[in-house]
């Protein structure tokens, strides 16, 4: 059984789903830990209820970016993860070169459209609207030690609505993020990914 670290800094939707899949036998995984960047949010309520090891770590409590980074791998590292999530995770950190395709993020639009800082939330699909694109969805992809721009594992495509407002748009992707992340979460734990350089190549079952 694959033992995640989901990294979370908001309203914890997307750990709530590994959770439900978890519980329903639809997600052959356990939460080691969730790391959250900020103690006053929605998503570390969910990780206490539901009886998960949390801690909080912010980057203002720590003198550099080196000293955040060393404390969240401490922290994997000692509750033996197998997988970083990174679930609405918005701070940058820096992951060294044994954690290279081993941290998973999902973003809420095709990239590498819409992809970088500043693009997260509503701003994604404020932008793909005001481009008047004919589809968005979402990426799932190994992160680096730049926003966004980690090789791409799998992507999920929805329609644009001449309609959409940000918040719908914004629904209809998560409901596709709902089925992107798990799959590459399981990808991952068949021993499926290979990461050569920038790229991902899907292994067939049985190899």
């Amino acid at each position: 059984m694959i033992r995640l670290g989901v990294l979370i800094s908001g309203s914890g939707r997307t750990l709530q789903n590994f959770i439900d899949l978890i519980r329903d036998g639809k997600l052959d995984a356990e939460i080691a830990v969730v790391i959250s960047s900020l103690s006053k949010v929605k998503g570390v309520d969910l990780a206490k209820s539901a009886g998960l090891p949390i801690e909080i770590v912010r980057k203002r409590d720590y003198r550099d970016i080196d000293a955040f980074s060393d404390r969240i791998l401490g922290t994997l590292e000692a509750h033996a993860v197998d997988l970083v999530c990174l679930a609405g995770w918005t701070c940058l950190w820096r992951l060294p070169r044994r954690w290279f395709g081993r941290v998973m993020n999902i973003h809420p639009a095709l990239l590498p459209k819409y992809g970088g800082k500043g693009f997260y939330g509503h701003h994604v699909h404020e932008a793909v609207l005001a481009a008047r694109d004919a589809e968005s969805g979402c990426t799932v992809h190994f992160a680096n030690n730049e926003y966004d721009a980690g090789p791409i594992i799998l992507q999920r495509r929805c329609p644009v609505r001449p309609t959409d407002t940000p918040d719908a748009l914004a629904a209809r992707v998560f409901e596709q993020e709902l089925l992107a992340y798990p799959e590459a979460v399981r990808l991952f734990a068949a021993g499926r990914l290979r990461l050569d350089g920038d790229r991902v190549t899907i292994l067939p079952r049985g190899r």
